[in-house]
C-alpha cells in the first residue's frame, strides 16, 4: 500500500459514550485498533460522525491524543466554528504525533465568503505544515471549494495533497474532472457511502472515507478492493462491486441525511458493540420506526451477503 494516508478505507470514527453521557475514550481506542488491525488504513477523528459539534476542543483534543498513543494511524477533523479553534486542533494533531488533516470549511460566519474560507484554510495548513491534508467539500457545510481556491492553496501549502467529497455524483465528478485529475500527485476520497464505485471506478478516486465501515468494516474493505480492481479493468470485479454496493444502497445512505450518527451507533449495538448504545444528548434518538426500518434492512443485508458469499467461495 503507499505511503500516502489518504488511500485504501478510512473510517470516520463515532464517539462512544458513557453511563454519564461522557466520551468512553477506552472504547474509542478500542474500536480504533479493532479497525485497523481489519485492514483499515486508518481513522478520521473527530469529523461529523464523531460529533464535533458536542465535544469540547479539550475533549476532541484528548480522543485525538489517545488513539495516536495507542498506534491507531489518526486522521484529525479541524470542524469549527472559528478558525482559531481549529488552528489549535491542527497544532494539536502535529504536536502529538497524528498522521493528516481533514480541513472542514468555516461554518455560520462568513462561511459563503471565499476571501473568508480561503484565509480559514490556510490558517490550519500553515499551523500543520508537515500533515497531508485534504480539504473536506459537503454540502452540509454551505461552501463549495473550487478548483481555483484549492490550487491557489496548494501553491502555497503543499500539504494540501487532496479532497474528500461529500456531495452526490455531480460533485464527485467536478473534482475529478477539475481538481484530481489536474495534477497526478493530488487524490480523491469518496467521502460518502453512496458514492463509492462511481468515486473509484468514474472519478479515480484513491481511498474512501466511511461511516458504514464502522458498523460493518470487513463488508465495506471487499467493496472497496472491488471498485480498486473495477477502475483497474476488471470486469468480474466490476460486476460483483455493483452488486454489493447495491445490496448496501440503504444503509449506505443513512451516511447522505441528518440523523447519520444515530443510524450507525445503531447498527453498531446491533453488532453487539453496547458502548455505542447512547448519545451525548438523551433526546437524540431514532423513533421506533426507524430503528424497526434499520433493523430489518440490516437483518436482509445480513442474510443477502452471507448467500452471495457463498457462491464465490
Amino acid at each position: 500500500m503507499s505511503d500516502n494516508i489518504f488511500t485504501g478505507t478510512i473510517p470516520a470514527l463515532m464517539t462512544p459514550c458513557t453511563a454519564d453521557r461522557q466520551p468512553d475514550f477506552d472504547a474509542l481506542v478500542k474500536k480504533g485498533r479493532e479497525l485497523v488491525a481489519l485492514g483499515m488504513r486508518a481513522v478520521v477523528y473527530c469529523g461529523s460522525m464523531g460529533d464535533w459539534p458536542l465535544l469540547t476542543e479539550a475533549q476532541r483534543q484528548e480522543g485525538v491524543a489517545r488513539l495516536v498513543a495507542a498506534g491507531v494511524p489518526t486522521i484529525v477533523g479541524t470542524g469549527a466554528v472559528n478558525s482559531k479553534e481549529a488552528v489549535s486542533h491542527a497544532a494539536h494533531a502535529a504536536k502529538v504525533g497524528a498522521h493528516g488533516l481533514m480541513v472542514i470549511p468555516r461554518v455560520l460566519s462568513r462561511g459563503a465568503s471565499v476571501a473568508a474560507q480561503k484565509a480559514h484554510f490556510a490558517a490550519i495548513l500553515k499551523a500543520a505544515p508537515n500533515l497531508p491534508a485534504v480539504i473536506y467539500n459537503s454540502p452540509y457545510y454551505g461552501f463549495a471549494t473550487r478548483a481555483d481556491l484549492f490550487f491557489e492553496l496548494r501553491a502555497q501549502f503543499p500539504n494540501l495533497i487532496g479532497f474528500k467529497e461529500f456531495g452526490g455524483a455531480a460533485d464527485m465528478r467536478y473534482a475529478a474532472e477539475n481538481i484530481t485529475s489536474r495534477d497526478d500527485e493530488v487524490i480523491l476520497m469518496a467521502g460518502v457511502d453512496t458514492q463509492v464505485f462511481h468515486g473509484f471506478v468514474n472519478c479515480g478516486a484513491a481511498g474512501a472515507i466511511t461511516g458504514i465501515g464502522n458498523a460493518l468494516p470487513r463488508e465495506v474493505l471487499q467493496l472497496v478492493d472491488l471498485c480498486s480492481k473495477a477502475a483497474k479493468g476488471d470486469a468480474v470485479a466490476r460486476t460483483r462491486a455493483k452488486e454489493l454496493e447495491s445490496a448496501l444502497a440503504v444503509l449506505s445512505s443513512f451516511d447522505e441525511g441528518c440523523d447519520l450518527v444515530l443510524f450507525y451507533k445503531y447498527l453498531m449495538v446491533l453488532n453487539g458493540d453496547q458502548e455505542y448504545a447512547l448519545h451525548f444528548n438523551e433526546t437524540d434518538v431514532l423513533s421506533d420506526a426507524q430503528r424497526g426500518y434499520a433493523q430489518s434492512q440490516y437483518q436482509l443485508f445480513r442474510t443477502w451477503y452471507a448467500n452471495w458469499s457463498k457462491s464465490f467461495s
